[in-house]
C-alpha cells in the first residue's frame, strides 16, 4: 500500500519549470512526504495519497511554482531595512531626512542609520553633510545608498572617523568633505555599527519573515566580518531557520575557511558553505565601477579597482587551488574582462561572476564560452531605462548594452538571478526582465522564472535538490495569485503562500 502524504496542495495550476515547461500548467496537484515531492499529477491521482493525517490545501486555481532562490543577497541588510530607517523608494531628500529624524526620535542614543536611498528617484544629487546635520549635530548619522558602495554622513561622523578613511574615498568640494563616502571609506562605518549575535539574530529573523512573504525559500548570502554564520547555525539547530541559506564568505575569511576545513556545499539541509566572495570594482551609481572608457557625466573618471587586477588574480588562483568555488563582483567592462582572464587560468567548475552589467559583444561571447555562472540582478534594469541613471552615467549606447540577459542566454551563458536587496522582491526583478528596455535585455517569462529558480540552484551546486517541482526534490514552493504568463504586470502579482520542506512558512491568504 502506498504511504500517505504529509501535505497535498491541490486545485492548483502547477508549473514545475523543468525543460518541458510551456507556460501552460502541467499538473493540478503536488504531494509531499518527509519534506520531499512524491507526486506531481492530476488532482484525482494525487488524492490517492490523502491519509488520515494528511494536510490538504485547496489552492483554488492559484499558480504553484518552485520557491524562488535569491542567488545574491545580504540578508542582514534586509533586516536592517525592517528595523532602521528604510529609505528605499523615497522620492525626495526631504522625505529621507524626515525618516531619519523619525529614527532619531525612536532611539535615545547612538547611531542613526538609514538604508536604500537612490538619488535618481529625485533626479538630483547624493545626500550631503549639511542635510544630515539637520538630523543631528551630536549623534552620527549615516544614509546608505541602495548599492551599498556609497554613503552620506553628517559632520559628527567625519569629525570622529575621518582620519581613519582613505582620503581618495572621501568626496570633497573646494577642499572640504561633502559628506559623501565611497568604497573603503565605508569600512569604519560597518565596523562601528556591526551588530553582535543578538542584534544579528533580530535582523535575520526579520529578514527571513520578509523573504518568505515574497516567495523566497533559499538565499545565497554574501557575508563579511559578521556573526551571521554563527547565528544561522544556531537558528538551524534551534529549529527556527526556515530559509535555506548558502553562505558565501568574503575573501577576508579565506584563511579561516581553510583552517576550519569548510568545503563548498558542505553543511546541513538548511545552512551550507558556498563560495569565496570578492570585489574587483564598485558601482555605476557611485561612479566606481571600472570602465574601459570614461563615464558620460564625468569625463575624467573610469571608476576604481577595489581589488587590483594582480591581487585579484592571486586570490582567484589560491581559491581555485583549494578546491573552493569563487564568486566575484564585477560591474564595469574592464572589471569583467579581468575576472574572465583569471578564471580562464583556473581548473575549478562553476566559479561565478556577480552583476556583469556593462557588457560588450566580446564579453558576452567569453561569458558564454567560459565555465562560469553569470549571477545577475534583473532589478537593476530599473536604472537602464531611457533618461534614467545609466543614461546619465554611461550614455545611451552603453545603457542599452548593459544587463543584456537575452543576449547572454542566446549565446549560451548560464544565468542565475538574485536581487542584491534592490529590492529583495523576485517578482519585481522578473517583471523588469520580461519588460526590459531593449530586446537584448529582455527574457521570456519562462526563462526569467528559471533564472530565479533552477538557475540560482545551479549557481549553488544544488540543482539536484531544488529549483524545479519534481519527485525527489525538496518541497519548496511559491504560490502566486496569478499566472506570470497571463499578465502584463508580473511585479504586481501577490505571493499568497510559501512552503519550505513541506511546511507552510507564509500564508498571505489569511491576511
Amino acid at each position: 500500500m502506498t504511504e500517505a502524504a504529509d501535505l497535498i496542495l491541490t486545485n492548483a495550476e502547477v508549473h514545475p519549470l523543468t525543460d518541458a515547461e510551456t507556460g501552460e500548467p502541467s499538473a493540478e496537484a503536488v504531494a509531499v512526504r518527509d519534506g520531499e515531492v512524491v507526486r506531481v499529477d492530476s488532482a484525482y491521482e494525487v488524492e490517492f495519497l490523502d491519509g488520515v493525517e494528511t494536510e490538504v490545501v485547496d489552492l483554488d486555481g492559484r499558480t504553484l511554482l518552485p520557491g524562488f532562490i535569491d542567488a545574491h543577497t545580504h540578508l542582514a541588510m534586509v533586516g536592517r531595512y525592517q528595523r532602521d530607517a528604510d529609505l528605499s523608494g523615497v522620492d525626495s531628500p526631504g522625505t529621507c531626512l524626515d525618516l531619519l529624524r523619525e529614527r532619531r526620535d525612536e532611539t535615545a542614543e547612538g547611531w542613526i542609520l538609514g538604508f536604500g536611498y537612490d538619488e535618481s528617484n529625485w533626479g538630483g544629487e547624493y545626500l550631503a553633510r549639511d542635510q544630515l546635520d539637520s538630523v543631528s549635530t551630536d549623534r552620527p548619522v549615516v544614509a546608505y545608498r541602495e548599492d551599498m558602495h556609497l554613503a552620506s554622513v553628517n559632520s559628527v561622523v567625519l569629525e570622529r572617523y575621518g582620519d581613519e578613511m582613505p582620503t581618495e574615498d572621501v568626496r570633497a568640494a573646494d577642499g572640504e568633505p561633502t559628506g559623501v563616502l565611497v568604497e573603503d571609506a565605508l569600512d569604519v562605518l560597518w565596523d562601528e555599527t556591526r551588530p553582535g549575535p543578538e542584534g544579528m539574530r533580530e535582523y535575520l529573523l526579520a529578514a527571513q519573515e520578509h523573504a518568505h512573504s515574497l516567495g523566497i525559500t533559499a538565499v545565497h548570502d554574501m557575508v563579511r566580518n559578521s556573526p551571521a554564520p554563527r547565528v544561522y547555525r544556531e537558528l538551524d539547530s534551534e529549529g527556527e531557520l526556515s530559509l535555506r541559506v548558502r553562505i558565501n564568505y568574503w575573501r577576508d575569511h579565506l584563511d579561516a575557511v581553510l583552517e576550519t576545513g569548510l568545503r563548498t556545499n558542505h553543511g546541513s539541509p538548511r545552512v551550507r558553505t558556498g563560495a569565496i566572495k570578492t570585489f574587483t570594482d564598485g558601482s555605476i551609481g557611485g561612479r566606481t565601477a571600472r570602465l574601459s572608457e570614461p563615464y558620460a557625466d564625468a569625463h575624467d573618471e573610469r571608476g576604481d579597482w577595489v581589488v587590483s587586477p594582480d591581487d585579484y588574480a592571486d586570490l582567484a588562483g589560491r581559491v581555485d587551488a583549494a578546491g573552493l568555488q569563487m564568486t566575484t563582483h564585477a560591474i564595469g567592462d574592464e572589471a569583467i574582462g579581468t575576472v574572465l582572464d583569471a578564471y580562464e587560468g583556473t581548473d575549478g567548475e562553476r566559479h561565478r561572476i556577480e552583476h556583469a552589467e556593462v557588457l560588450t559583444d566580446d564579453l558576452i561571447e567569453r561569458l558564454a564560452a567560459a565555465d562560469v555562472v553569470v549571477s545577475v540582478q534583473p532589478n537593476f534594469l530599473k536604472w537602464a531605462r531611457e533618461d534614467d541613471l545609466y543614461a546619465d552615467r554611461l550614455g545611451d549606447e552603453r545603457r542599452r548594452d548593459s544587463n543584456r540577459f537575452g543576449a547572454l542566454l542566446e549565446a549560451g551563458a548560464t544565468l542565475a538571478f538574485g536581487s542584491d536587496c534592490m529590492p529583495l522582491d523576485p517578482l519585481f526583478g522578473i517583471g523588469q526582465a520580461v519588460d526590459a528596455p531593449t530586446p537584448q535585455q529582455e527574457l521570456p517569462v519562462t526563462e526569467a522564472l528559471r533564472a530565479y529558480t533552477l538557475g540560482a540552484a545551479f549557481a549553488g551546486l544544488d540543482e539536484d535538490r531544488m529549483g524545479t517541482i519534481e519527485v525527489g526534490k525538496c518541497a519548496d514552493f511559491a504560490v502566486l495569485a496569478q499566472s506570470p504568463w497571463e499578465t502584463d504586470d508580473v511585479a504586481g502579482i501577490d505571493v499568497e503562500m510559501t512552503v519550505v520542506d513541506g511546511e507552510v512558512v507564509y500564508d498571505g491568504r489569511r491576511e
